[in-house]
């Protein structure tokens, strides 16, 4: 079978995916699937710290390969299948507890939009464009996310028009973090992702953990679950390694214990 998404690892610590569909490189169901089978071997992956998330070419993902959408609503077959299947891999992608970085290079449409969206961190090139399409194609995508990354007025503005915006507006709003030269992105994120990977791996995903459940559980509950975590890292391995590594004026090396 063709490899629709190349992998490569990283000192064993950093993985780089790269969603090779041309033209536009959309989501086939190949691609679903195969992200399926890459998300497995993340979760069984010890030794993995980080995750990069990118596009071959120049596009980052143009979204649901809408020919293969045709195709099944002829059919009238695999419609609600094909988009539960992406569903569910995007939420598992997002509850990963290792941090997910989208570099993304260029386009990056509807079902490529809530991808990125699904990771930790978004980086873009500098030519790079955002659009959330749904609409223009009769489904919805994108509302639960967006808002809570670029807030409700601008989520709004940007599902409703399905208008584009570029990688300054996207820098402005929020939705990325930095912007690249195109040639550099790739680069800009194996640095970001090194920094990362040398911290301590637990504390790492506490910390993304509670993030992500910030805007779902109350102040008394965030202020329960941060404590827990906190209890619960102060007698861990590498919080030990730290204070000893720190009391040397030495940098520590986190094994994750």
């Amino acid at each position: 079978m063709q490899e629709l998404i190349h992998k490569t690892y990283l000192e064993d610590k950093i993985l780089i995916l790269e969603i090779d569909n041309p033209p536009a490189n959309t989501l086939s169901k190949a691609i679903k699937r195969q992200f399926g089978k890459i998300i497995n071997e993340i979760e069984s992956n010890s030794k993995l710290r980080a995750v990069i998330i990118t596009g071959r070419g120049d596009k980052f993902c143009c979204g649901d390969d809408l020919g293969e959408a045709l195709e099944n609503s002829k059919k009238g077959e695999g419609i609600l299948t094909n988009l539960r299947e992406f569903g569910n891999v995007i939420a598992r992608l997002e509850k990963l507890p290792i941090p997910t970085i989208a570099a993304c290079n260029g386009w990056t449409i509807g079902g490529g939009l809530e991808l990125a969206l699904c990771c930790d961190i978004r980086i873009a090139a500098k030519n790079a464009k955002f659009k959330g399409v749904a609409v223009n194609i009769g489904l919805t995508a994108s509302g639960s996310r967006l808002p809570k990354i670029i807030g409700i007025g601008r989520a709004k503005y940007m599902l409703l028009t399905a208008d584009a915006i570029n990688a300054d507006d996207a820098l402005s709003y929020g939705l990325i973090t930095a912007a690249y030269p195109h040639d550099k992105l790739l680069e800009e994120a194996i640095k970001l992702a090194q920094i990362i990977s040398a911290k301590a791996p637990l504390a790492i995903a506490s910390t993304k953990q509670i993030i992500n459940l910030s805007t779902e559980l109350s102040e008394n509950e965030m202020n329960f679950l941060g404590q827990n975590e906190l209890e619960k890292l102060s007698k861990t391995k590498d919080y030990k390694r730290a204070l000893e590594a720190f009391s040397k004026k030495e940098t520590p090396e986190f094994k994750g214990d």
